[in-house]
């Protein structure tokens, strides 16, 4: 079973993405906030296949996040999304910048989410 770490701030969005997330056969835990889930990220043992980081957190934002995920020796390889309710020209690249591996924006359409899921979860399998 894949696991998937889900870092959302707002509890209508975490309990929405979890529940369908489960139901499509996914593990997941959750961090309600960036710090929290960069160290969640960041245990070894959680081995987590992939990340929806949400980019508007309180504390340390997701773009923080998403920094530090991919500067860390033993987190770079791990696929992160971004989800966001941004969707202004140029969001997207600025997530891409700060090592999102790919951006989806809110309110969430399930079927597009899990295809990028499923697209960053395959090529991580393949990897060396």
């Amino acid at each position: 079973m894949k696991k998937i770490l889900l870092v959302e701030d707002n509890e209508m969005n975490r309990d929405m993405l979890s529940r369908r997330l489960t139901r499509g056969g996914f593990q997941v835990l959750i961090a309600e906030d960036g710090l929290r889930g960069w160290e969640m990220a960041a245990t070894a043992e959680t081995a987590i296949d992939l990340i929806l980081l949400d980019m508007s957190l309180p504390g340390i934002d997701g773009w923080e996040v998403a920094r530090r995920i991919k500067a860390g020796p033993d987190t770079s390889g791990i696929p992160v999304i971004a989800l966001t309710a941004h969707a202004m020209a140029g969001d997207r690249e600025k997530a891409i910048a700060a090592g999102c591996d790919d951006y989806d924006t809110k309110p969430v359409d399930m079927p597009r989410l899990l295809e990028k899921i499923d697209k960053l979860t395959r090529s991580k399998e393949v990897q060396p």
